[in-house]
């Protein structure tokens, strides 16, 4: 039986571009968060960001051995950029798009689907962590 990786994932910046983030829900089958990452990524903008939590998707998959990804996003533009529904016009996101591209191709079945950003609260909830993480990083004095 294939192994099937299944997440939400989401990416945002306070400003845009900003302090970014990115964040991935693991689902269990029912749809469930069983574990979640996030992390800032510095200054970006909200778009970058979302690409860059499908690249830390695909690559947990990766790792894990998945053969099926399934990705969940509240991203219409990332999902459509992805399905080849609309082309990538901006130069900041066509390297991230062709990286996720050459991921994809290594798995035997991948689906991403468009959802409700009331659908996406668990990818959404790790990525407000990450950015409040960072601003506290940022806003601690420095050791003397």
């Amino acid at each position: 039986m294939a192994e099937v990786f299944r997440a939400a994932i989401d990416g945002g910046s306070r400003g845009n571009p900003g302090p970014a983030a990115w964040g991935v829900a693991v689902l269990d089958d029912a749809g469930a968060c069983v574990e979640g990452h996030g992390e800032p990524i510095g200054r970006a903008t909200n778009n970058v960001a979302e690409y860059q939590a499908l690249l830390e998707a695909l690559e947990l998959a990766a790792r894990r051995g998945a053969t099926q990804v399934e990705i969940r996003s509240d991203s219409e533009l990332l999902v459509r950029q992805i399905q080849g529904r609309y082309r990538v016009r901006h130069p900041a996101l066509q390297p991230l798009h062709a990286e996720a591209a050459r991921r994809i191709r290594a798995f035997e079945a991948f689906r991403i689907v468009h959802v409700r950003r009331e659908e996406n609260r668990d990818a959404d909830r790790l990525v407000n962590q990450a950015l409040d993480r960072a601003v506290a990083d940022s806003e601690e004095p420095a050791a003397s």
